[in-house]
């Protein structure tokens, strides 16, 4: 009898590799505790109106079907979204902050031959009712924390804004496809695409297409800030001190050292306002985790109030873990 293969972007984990990231996992969730975020958990399932309220067109789930009742339900491909609809509904009449911690599947999109995984385990926090740029901080300053405790002594935490270019694009009375082209390349870091066709299809002049490529491509220490701020500019005025006011929280609990400017950061998710970052090691050629500031998404639950949070990819982390262990091995 022939082998049953699995699905594309699936895979089975065997004993080694799952001992290994409860590990991990166990070490993660035992610091999130000591730090006051205490853990819980959401269905696998939700409705899909849920992530739609919560994500908008970008966060639709992919994996939907019918409940007995004609229902649209959806496997979650966010954890976010399912714990802002939690703490609207479950401790909306508490007044100070909330600390959440979790750990589960989610499920996204693949594309063809780039080896993605449809079901990715992530590990994370959410920090709800406290502002920036106090509650990025101490976001930033446990995110360190952890990838230290998993032995990521290396990795990096890019920071960036996720209102800069849509606010730039504003400015410049960029709307429609042209909009939505350009963030699209620039998520893509395809910068040559929007001096190409993005920038024909949004009738920008040269000028204003090398602004916005200079600026994508700005990374590095505080400096970056007044580079920037030479481009000039409401937008990238208001997202340099807002990044400067974080960075000099970053520096009052001492891992600013660990943190690098990067303006042409985005996330996919729709939902992200402000302050977000993404996780890199030098063993892994892929970002290990990343989030941001979502100060809108509470309200559109009915329970208006700032947030923040992260999530950190399980086997992702593993396999920087094991790399980082064996180049050790190896100095």
């Amino acid at each position: 009898m022939a082998t049953q293969p699995l699905p594309t972007g699936t895979r089975d984990v065997l004993a080694d590799e799952m001992r290994e990231m409860r590990a991990i996992e166990s070490l993660l969730l035992s610091l999130f505790a000591e730090r006051g975020y205490q853990e819980v958990a959401t269905p696998t399932i939700e409705y899909q109106d849920s992530f739609a309220r919560g994500a908008g067109p970008e966060g639709a789930a992919t994996y939907r079907f019918l409940d007995e009742s004609g229902s649209v339900l959806a496997l979650r491909n966010d954890m976010t979204v399912p714990i802002a609809r939690l703490v609207a509904r479950r401790f909306a009449d508490r007044s100070g902050p909330v600390r959440l911690a979790y750990s589960g599947s989610i499920f996204r999109r693949v594309r063809p031959q780039r080896g993605q995984l449809r079901e990715l385990r992530q590990i994370g926090v959410e920090l709800i009712g406290v502002g920036a740029p106090g509650g990025t901080a101490e976001l930033i300053e446990l995110l360190v924390a952890a990838l230290d405790a998993v032995g990521l002594d290396r990795a990096v935490v890019g920071l960036g804004d996720a209102d800069l270019f849509p606010q730039l694009l504003a400015e410049l009375g960029v709307e429609g496809a042209g909009r939505r082209r350009i963030l699209d390349c620039l998520a893509n870091h395809d910068l040559v695409a929007i001096e190409a066709e993005a920038g024909d299809l949004a009738e920008l002049g040269e000028a204003e297409r090398s602004t916005i490529v200079a600026l994508s491509d700005l990374r590095g220490g505080p400096e970056v800030l007044e580079r920037a701020r030479a481009l000039g500019g409401p937008a990238i005025e208001r997202a340099s001190t807002a990044l400067a006011g974080t960075l000099d929280a970053l520096a009052a609990g001492g891992v600013a050292d660990r943190v690098r400017v990067d303006l042409g950061l985005l996330r996919d998710l729709g939902y992200y306002t402000g302050a977000i970052v993404e996780v890199y090691d030098p063993a892994v050629g892929e970002a290990i985790g990343g989030g941001g500031r979502y100060d809108d998404l509470l309200g559109r639950f009915g329970s208006p109030r700032p947030a923040a949070g992260f999530a950190l990819n399980l086997e992702r982390l593993h396999i920087a873990q094991a790399a980082e262990q064996e180049a050790g091995e190896g100095r």
